[in-house]
């Protein structure tokens, strides 16, 4: 049961990042692409904006593929969690915890969840325990 509750963690949160990647990369669902977000970037004081967006944007499909198929676990998780602890400093700190005013709380959320299971390990469904 462990396992497989683990996977699903692994799989749902790899899948989201790299949709979140994907939007800042490549525009699709839904999301403003390089130019777009290097433009929103630069606002925000990160510059170059899409040097910037195209760094968060590989880290965010890389740190969610690694992730999600459970191999280099840490790596991913460490990806992962560098991103959603720039989007608290950057983005949502300044607006306190809670997500109704745009908090950090959602980032608080998948920073736990991802550390828990990089410590925990990525479970028996995995590509880590296929390399064993």
């Amino acid at each position: 049961m462990l396992d497989t509750g683990l996977l699903i963690i692994r799989v749902v949160i790899g899948l989201l990042m790299i949709g979140h990647g994907a939007q800042k990369l490549f525009g699709w669902f839904g999301g403003y692409g390089l130019k777009g977000t290097g433009g929103w970037f630069e606002s925000i004081g990160m510059k170059p904006g899409v040097l910037m967006a195209a760094g968060a944007g590989l880290a965010e499909v890389a740190g969610g593929l690694l992730f999600g198929a459970g191999l280099w676990v840490e790596v991913g998780a460490a990806l992962l969690i560098i991103l959603m602890f720039m989007a608290i400093v950057k983005v949502h700190g300044v607006n306190g915890v809670w997500v109704t005013q745009n908090g950090y709380e959602y980032n608080l959320v998948l920073i736990a969840v991802i550390l828990g299971v990089a410590f925990t390990g990525a479970g028996d469904f995995s590509i880590d325990a296929l390399l064993k």
